[in-house]
């Protein structure tokens, strides 16, 4: 997670790099010429899978992950709060389970974030009265440590979720990576995974994807570094954890961003230098409305636009991977792992910074620092759940090089979640689209053909109003559409056509399940602890022939899911 220190952007492209000319639009999706003015009741846009439709790619489970990182209130407060009324004998709060369980999550990363980059994983393990309190130089925090890795992974059984590990890059490396895998996957018989046993945890808990640092090209990072210099730390962590369990998966730090500048010769040269042993790299992309302060109409439209840079972010990547895979002579793409993503309000957080920075230059300083403060607690609007809406099309657009996903964060922390302290946990807006796609994206994933209005952007140029995809489980028979309409200011109606869906019969069979609508009049009302449910999903009130076609409009920033069933 990038801070105030890198003078970024927390929108991918940064705003003094913004290109000039127009960003090709995403695959499958072609503009008409049809003006977004007309009338919405007749269609104007329209969704089409034909029969010769190829999947992009099978939908992986891990596209749908989140983050819990040691800041703020996400692990102390939000998972963890031993005084709550629902917390369990281990201190997890039931209520936020229940809800992470709800969201669909499948795969969390854990522990950070930038918080890994000045940890020891040892601090986190053993009885709980016996666990140091260190000081967290990437927060500026205390951390008591009564989280660790035995906890979270007791939390994650109790989840139903898998665990990406993240290993300390900037303040160690090698041995201490080494050290954690034995820990936490080696079988009873070493000092390490006795260690583990004594600490109540007999079986191995086999986590197999591993992140090798976070952010390291990141100057406001602990242990920063260059890119020749990450690549031979990385190289040479990635040779040794594959020796010790070669069935690890393995992910490198691309860049922290695209506003970074090397951006993508980061990555070609971290990827060309170890790539025998790498399986994916890191993409790290948020993004926010620049004019939520004074509601200006141009930053909306760009901020509903955000997949446009999502769309190139891939692009830019995944080129960079494939060119270090011909440089080595190689056979295996090197996938990508989306695991920072989502909105978040950054300007908010560099205040506050601002303000800390300017207090703490003025002499030494001898008072404690603040133990799990409330930071980063973003309240999002209905456009912000649009917007994510949007980036998951995205994401399922191009799962044959993004594998895996992780949604930053999980609780309280910028996140979907949040938990009120000794009170009730509940949704944001934020949570809706991405539970719709976790919970019923199965099968292939298909970019269908789309006919769309454009609007105008100041960052993008001229982009489609409308994008869409469409998951499809053949052997399950059942489907999900996900579509949204990206115009501030104009409803499109639109004609949906699944009938080249592979495996239906001849006349078709289709049958429409559960159709939603996330819209509000007021793109920034918000989800509340006083008002938890002021923004929800509403029926979609729309009738779908045997054949797989109907007709829906779109208000004007909208997203609608559509599940439906053979």
């Amino acid at each position: 997670m990038t801070t105030h220190n890198s003078q970024y952007s927390a929108e991918t492209t940064h705003p003094d790099k913004q290109e000039s000319s127009p960003v090709p639009t995403a695959a499958g999706t072609t503009a008409s010429n049809v003006s977004t003015t007309g009338n919405a009741t007749t269609p104007d846009a329209s969704i089409a899978l034909n029969a010769d439709a190829t999947p992009v790619a099978d939908v992986p489970p891990r596209l749908f992950g989140s983050f819990v990182e040691h800041l703020g209130r996400c692990v102390y407060g939000g998972i963890y709060e031993p005084s709550h009324p629902t917390a369990d004998e281990n201190g997890f709060r039931q209520d936020v389970l229940d809800l992470v369980k709800e969201l669909g999550v499948t795969c969390v990363r854990y522990p950070g974030g930038n918080f890994v980059s000045n940890y020891n994983w040892e601090d986190g393990i053993g009885p709980r009265e016996n666990r140091p309190m260190r000081r967290d130089l990437a927060w500026h925090c205390t951390e008591t440590n009564e989280m660790g890795i035995d906890d979270f992974y007791r939390w994650s059984q109790k989840a139903g979720t898998e665990i990406m590990l993240a290993v300390n890059m900037g303040t160690r490396g090698l041995k201490a990576a080494l050290d954690e895998l034995e820990y936490v996957n080696g079988a009873p018989g070493t000092a390490w995974a006795d260690q583990r046993v004594a600490n109540g945890i007999e079986e191995p808990m086999d986590i197999k994807m591993w992140c090798i640092g976070n952010e390291m090209d990141g100057p406001w990072q602990v242990g920063h570094m260059s890119p020749e210099e990450y690549a031979g730390a990385v190289d040479k962590v990635a040779h040794a954890m594959k020796l010790a369990e070669s069935g690890l998966e393995l992910v490198a730090c691309g860049s922290s961003g695209a506003y970074m500048p090397t951006f993508g010769t980061w990555e070609k040269t971290v990827l060309t230098k170890a790539y025998e042993n790498l399986d994916f790299v890191s993409c790290h992309a948020y993004y926010f409305d620049r004019g939520h302060k004074t509601r200006a109409a141009a930053s909306m439209q760009d901020f509903l636009a955000s997949s446009e840079d999502m769309t190139k972010f891939i692009a830019t990547v995944s080129d960079a991977a494939d060119q270090a895979r011909e440089a080595n002579n190689g056979t295996k793409d090197i996938a990508l792992s989306f695991d920072e993503w989502g909105v978040w309000y950054s300007d908010k957080w560099n205040e506050q910074e601002d303000q800390w920075k300017a207090e703490a230059a003025q002499g030494l300083h001898h008072e404690p620092w603040p133990k799990s403060p409330h930071l980063l607690e973003d309240i999002y609007t209905a456009a912000d759940a649009v917007v994510e809406g949007s980036l998951m099309i995205t994401l399922l657009k191009h799962c044959d090089r993004v594998r895996s996903a992780s949604r930053a964060q999980l609780v309280n922390v910028i996140a979907p979640i949040m938990a009120e302290e000794h009170g009730p946990a509940w949704r944001q807006t934020t949570f809706y689209p991405f539970a719709e796609a976790a919970l019923h994206a199965r099968g292939q994933a298909y970019a269908p053909a789309i006919s769309s209005p454009t609007i105008h952007t100041e960052a993008y140029g001229d982009v489609p109003a409308i994008d869409a995809v469409v998951t499809w489980d053949e052997q399950a028979r059942t489907g999900l559409l996900l579509a949204v309409n990206c115009d501030a200011n104009t409803p499109h109606t639109l004609t949906i056509d699944l009938s080249g869906l592979p495996g239906l019969p001849g006349l078709g069979t289709l049958a429409l399940g559960k159709a939603q609508l996330l819209h509000e009049d007021d793109p920034y009302r918000t989800n509340t602890a006083e008002a938890p449910e002021a923004v929800t999903p509403q029926p979609l009130g729309i009738a779908m022939n045997a054949t797989g076609t109907c007709t829906a409009t779109l208000p004007a920033i909208s997203w609608i899911s559509v599940e439906f069933h053979g």
